[in-house]
């Protein structure tokens, strides 16, 4: 970007202070949304006097007339400013730019072409913007300066605004309707002593004054199961998880997760909320429970089909690897030809033979159930077979929406499969969980039956939305050091 535009538009603001105008102005009255006035035009002739603010998208002046196009977050309303009505104040007008923040008061009527419009009797400068927008208005075309400035992808790309306010309908509906079955919504900490919840690699951090190591939490799972013992019954968190782990179109390092628990439930009953919430929001963000991705279609109208894990991957491979042990499973990525790392246990194994090749076949929506008791930690024993788990996920087009178990209450149980995490994460497995003797003694002071869910709140949205990227639907991702920046910890 040329200095020299933005040299041009500090001379303008300069010149608006010399004429006595605060080119960043205050507070504001009387505005109202653009989408609030629209209807307010009549068909014919003046309508009423309104007043409305936003940011100038387009601006055509002729002679002693200037047409502005404006916009806030709910639409665009265009502003019809006149020499002759404003008189001196048309000067003001004349010192404008793409990209201002302006308010403007007048009578709403339709020009002679029928565009409805505010015929100004006033117009104030309240920011003037000293860099321009991008040229002429039509987005930012490289997505990395898309998501590093998104305050300007904001103004000018239409579907950025649509991904960020489809977000907060999802974030609304998930609390209405968890409030409806009687959740309670608490907060659980993010510094945590010891990581938990997940199969996933920690950022890790120090606190000074109490010298001692700190992890960004993976999961709030364990904290919320000690609210069941302490016998808050329903709850539920939705609120940021960290991960060290990669960057690609479905992951972000930083992620928003909804976690809820429900004693004397089963994950039966979480299949069910699953549907409830996504069928639901389906229908407030898109309108109707038919979703599109990549040419492909599904209807998430409950009830989705059930399908065992074991039986996906027969399915998909042809091998019964029930009750298979490491070196059956070993030699069974041997076969496949999957790669895995030596230290793998049992459950990492299964997870690499899954994910090559099952996943991705899962155009959805379905709950995967019954899972090998290896590659779960936290979940109760099948009722029928204890080789497996009460546990389901839900996928949509091929990735993973949610995860849920009839949770585990036995402590000798639990610490024994904690114990055994422990021996993996000692003999190299970065992803399995540390021993937590503090979730276990809760345990042994009695959680009751539970059922529990965590849904990726992300991922939920690029779904509903079809946005093809993780960090369409998250407002500031991670991305890696601009360039030029200086290097982390430099400067004062």
């Amino acid at each position: 970007m040329s200095e020299d535009l933005i040299q041009v538009r500090a001379e303008k603001a300069a010149r608006l202070r010399a004429l006595g105008v605060d080119p960043y102005g205050g507070r504001y009255d009387g505005i109202e949304p653009v989408a609030a006035l629209l209807p307010k035009v009549p068909a014919t002739g003046p309508g009423p006097e309104a007043a409305l603010a936003g940011r100038i998208m387009r601006m055509r002046a002729h002679g002693k007339t200037t047409f502005l196009d404006v916009a806030d977050r709910t639409g665009r309303l265009q502003v019809y400013a006149r020499a002759d009505q404003l008189g001196a104040a048309y000067e003001v007008v004349s010192l404008l730019d793409l990209g201002d923040i302006v308010g403007a008061q007048g009578v709403l009527q339709k020009t002679r072409t029928g565009e409805p419009t505010l015929f100004a009797k006033a117009v104030t400068i309240l920011t003037k913007a000293l860099r321009p927008p991008p040229e002429k208005f039509h987005g930012l075309a490289d997505p990395e300066i898309r998501f590093r400035q998104r305050y300007v992808d904001l103004t000018v790309t239409e579907e950025a605004r649509r991904y960020a306010l489809a977000r907060t309908k999802v974030v609304a509906g998930m609390r209405r309707i968890l409030d409806a079955h009687g959740f309670v919504e608490v907060e659980t900490p993010v510094l945590q002593p010891l990581y938990g919840g997940a199969a996933a690699r920690p950022f890790t951090t120090h606190h000074n004054t109490l010298d001692m190591k700190l992890y960004l939490r993976i999961a709030t799972e364990l904290y919320l199961k000690r609210l069941l013992v302490g016998g808050l019954e329903r709850v539920y968190e939705i609120g940021k998880d960290f991960r060290n782990e990669g960057i690609d179109k479905f992951h972000n390092p930083e992620f928003t997760m909804m976690e809820c628990y429900q004693a004397y439930a089963d994950y039966t009953d979480m299949m069910a909320l699953v549907e409830e919430i996504v069928a639901t929001l389906a229908r407030e963000v898109t309108g109707g429970t038919t979703l599109e991705r990549d040419g492909k279609k599904i209807d998430v109208t409950p009830p989705w089909p059930r399908l065992p894990f074991l039986q996906a991957v027969r399915d998909r491979t042809g091998l019964d690897l029930h009750a298979a042990d490491v070196p059956r499973l070993r030699e069974a990525c041997r076969t496949l030809g999957i790669a895995f790392e030596p230290g793998m246990g049992a459950g990492a194994l299964l997870d690499a033979i899954w994910s090559d090749r099952v996943e991705p076949h899962l155009i959805g929506p379905v709950f995967v159930t019954d899972y090998p008791v290896e590659t779960t930690a936290l979940a109760r024993r099948h009722r029928k077979d204890p080789a497996l788990v009460e546990r389901f996920e839900a996928f949509l087009f091929g990735k993973e929406l949610g995860n849920a178990f009839s949770e585990l209450n036995d402590p000798a149980d639990q610490r024994a499969r904690l114990e055994e995490q422990a021996r993996l994460l000692a003999a190299g497995d970065a992803e399995a969980h540390a021993m937590d003797e503090d979730f276990v003694r809760a345990l042994e002071h009695g959680m009751p039956p539970a059922g529990g869910l965590g849904m990726g709140v992300d991922r939920l949205t690029m779904f509903l939305t079809g946005a093809p990227n993780i960090r369409e639907v998250i407002l500031f991702p991670l991305l890696r050091p601009e360039a030029g920046s200086p290097p982390p910890g430099a400067g004062g």
